[in-house]
């Protein structure tokens, strides 16, 4: 026989204790997150294979409590915003867009600026073209 048998032991007890670990952190991460218990959800939030969540027993009676804890439990209501309490995005937007229409603002501002001083370069262009007198006089 290859290889030395206790490793492999020691190395599949140090694979299993670390997937009932992360098992256990995923079971508290959805209670914090008032997620609900379900086996699929606890595979996939703690990585580990739904087989490994059945076969452990005390993963599994655990998860069966607690998802049966949720069943008879009102789920807990969401907080509602207040009718004259506008929410969080609302707000942000709001703010965006008035910064947005005074930047506007300011730019027409300084474009109206460069628009009237060319338009008085301009004329005062056009007044020296009319007052300059003719170098080459046409005649008739």
């Amino acid at each position: 026989m290859r290889g030395n048998p206790n490793n492999l032991r020691q190395a599949a007890a140090r694979k299993s204790a670390a997937a009932h670990t992360r098992a256990e952190q995923g079971l508290r991460e959805m209670i914090r997150r008032n997620q609900a218990i379900t086996f699929r959800g606890l595979a996939r939030t703690a990585g580990v294979s739904l087989d490994f969540l059945y076969r452990t027993t005390e993963i599994r009676s655990r998860v069966e409590h607690l998802r049966a804890q949720q069943q008879t439990q009102p789920p807990t209501p969401t907080p509602t915003a207040e009718p004259d309490q506008p929410s969080s995005v609302i707000r942000t937007l709001t703010t965006q867009l008035a910064e947005l229409k005074q930047r506007h603002r300011d730019e027409i501002h300084s474009l109206r600026q460069a628009l009237e001083t060319a338009q008085g370069d301009n004329l005062e262009l056009r007044r020296r073209l009319v007052n300059r007198p003719n170098p080459n006089p046409q005649t008739p």
